[in-house]
């Protein structure tokens, strides 16, 4: 990941950051005696952590400590091991959050201690034992997110279908940003199986977005439901992390203060 990428995808993100800032007023701050305050944020594929900044903004001015994990995407076990690292840093509980393949990463990563609830954006929850791939069967291909693949096996977004299959709602000009400054993944990670599934002991809460073109609705709806997670749905593309930052910040802070108050 270059610097170049990192301000690229920091600058679409700018417009939603700041109405997002602005729908955090003052009410929504959250009570000094809240035991959960850390919010560890995971992107996924084909792009990096600057894209939650909209999220990061609605959530630091309620008062959150907010840490946003930067994925190598070069296995499962590199993206683990980068948010093993980001959450030997907080200073308490945390909520961990996950987009897209950013949800087997915190599936793997979220049995750590410090977890106490886990918020899934559109994302995959494969079970221990299980692969990324896995998830997939059964279910109707999403014909408008297509991946091509290097020689040396790694996967970008096809340039052509990328604003269909990723980012539809997204103005043409952020989504050219976006389609050029891709940080692809490698595609062997999809094929690893699960050691853990944090889901399994950790409470679980989902945001699906509905006009989500790279799964199945009835995959999402399907993995939602199976971890048994509080879902929430709203109209946007796979980028509902970018998006819809107060929805998204909405359900964390619903997590972190649920899980608060069972720690009381």
């Amino acid at each position: 990941m270059t610097l170049k990428t990192t301000t690229t995808v920091a600058a679409i993100a700018a417009a939603a950051a700041l109405s997002a800032a602005i729908s955090a007023d003052a009410a929504d701050t959250i009570p000094q005696n809240q035991s959960v305050k850390n919010v560890v944020l995971v992107h996924g594929a084909f792009v990096d952590g600057s894209g939650w900044r909209g999220v990061y903004d609605n959530l630091t001015k309620r008062g959150y400590r907010v840490t946003i994990v930067q994925n190598p995407l070069t296995s499962l076990e590199d993206d683990v091991a980068a948010t093993k690292r980001a959450l030997e840093r907080q200073d308490g509980p945390v909520i961990l959050v996950g987009h897209s393949w950013g949800g087997t990463v915190i599936t793997e990563a979220g049995i750590d201690a410090k977890v106490a609830g886990l918020v899934y954006v559109s994302a995959l929850s494969p079970d221990a034992g299980e692969t990324t791939a896995q998830q997939y069967a059964g279910f109707a291909p999403a014909s408008e997110f297509v991946i091509e693949t290097t020689k040396d096996g790694f996967g970008y977004v096809s340039p052509e279908k990328f604003k269909a299959g990723f980012a539809h709602d997204v103005s043409d000009a952020d989504v050219a940003f976006m389609r050029d400054a891709q940080v692809p993944i490698n595609m062997l990670a999809f094929g690893t199986k699960l050691e853990n599934a944090a889901w399994r002991t950790k409470p679980s809460w989902a945001v699906i977005a509905t006009e989500d073109k790279a799964f199945d609705q009835a995959m999402l709806i399907h993995m939602a439901e199976r971890i048994k997670a509080k879902i929430t749905k709203v109209s946007a593309s796979h980028a509902l992390f970018m998006t819809q930052p107060k929805v998204v910040a909405d359900t964390i802070d619903q997590a972190a203060k649920a899980v608060s108050a069972k720690r009381q």
